[in-house]
């Protein structure tokens, strides 16, 4: 009698046992469901980002034969030119070309979950110390002062941005992204890069 109820006793520890590795192999399939959605969700935002930002800055619409200008910003560049060298221009764009590759940078570190990376980039690359470094190596008297207006505002809206990360909750980092992701835009429809004549 003993030894069958010792069988029975170990069939369900076995039963017990596999339906917890069922549960939990459900909890795990359902965690990757969930960590894909916000994955898939992110790299919308990065994706939306990226095209508004470069469909922005590049190209001019034209209006059809007989169509009416409808939004000035998509049809005519009022933008200020801020004077620069040719060599001056062309490292300014490689600093605005940085800056959009430490956005996509930022984003996938959130996709990934690495805070401290995504704290790290928009600290070093997009804060006061990114315009510490710019103004080091340009001519900062050549940017008009309202330009420097901007910067400062991009650059405290990414502090604060790297101030928030850490608390790892994308309900409060998120707003944050997208208050940078105004500044940067607040800008390139303000200001351009010209050259000196």
């Amino acid at each position: 009698m003993t030894l069958s109820l010792s069988c029975q006793d170990r069939a369900q520890k076995y039963e017990c046992l596999r339906n917890l590795d069922q549960n939990f192999t459900g909890m795990r399939l359902t965690c990757h469901h969930i960590y894909r959605e916000k994955q898939f969700l992110l790299e919308g935002i990065a994706l939306g980002v990226l095209c508004v930002v470069l469909s922005a800055g590049c190209t001019e619409v034209e209006p059809r034969h007989g169509e009416q200008r409808s939004n000035l910003y998509l049809t005519s560049d009022t933008r200020q030119p801020v004077p620069l060298s040719s060599s001056a221009g062309k490292e300014h764009r490689a600093v605005m070309l940085q800056h959009l590759e430490t956005i996509q940078l930022i984003v996938n570190a959130l996709v990934e979950e690495d805070y401290e990376i995504a704290k790290g980039l928009t600290e070093s690359h997009l804060g006061f110390f990114m315009h510490r470094q710019a103004m080091a190596s340009q001519q900062p008297e050549n940017f008009p002062p309202a330009y420097h207006d901007l910067a400062m505002a991009h650059h405290a809206t990414a502090e604060e941005l790297a101030r928030i990360i850490p608390t790892k909750d994308l309900k409060q980092i998120l707003p944050r992204f997208n208050n940078v992701l105004k500044a940067c835009v607040a800008c390139h429809l303000e200001f351009k890069v010209g050259e000196h004549s």
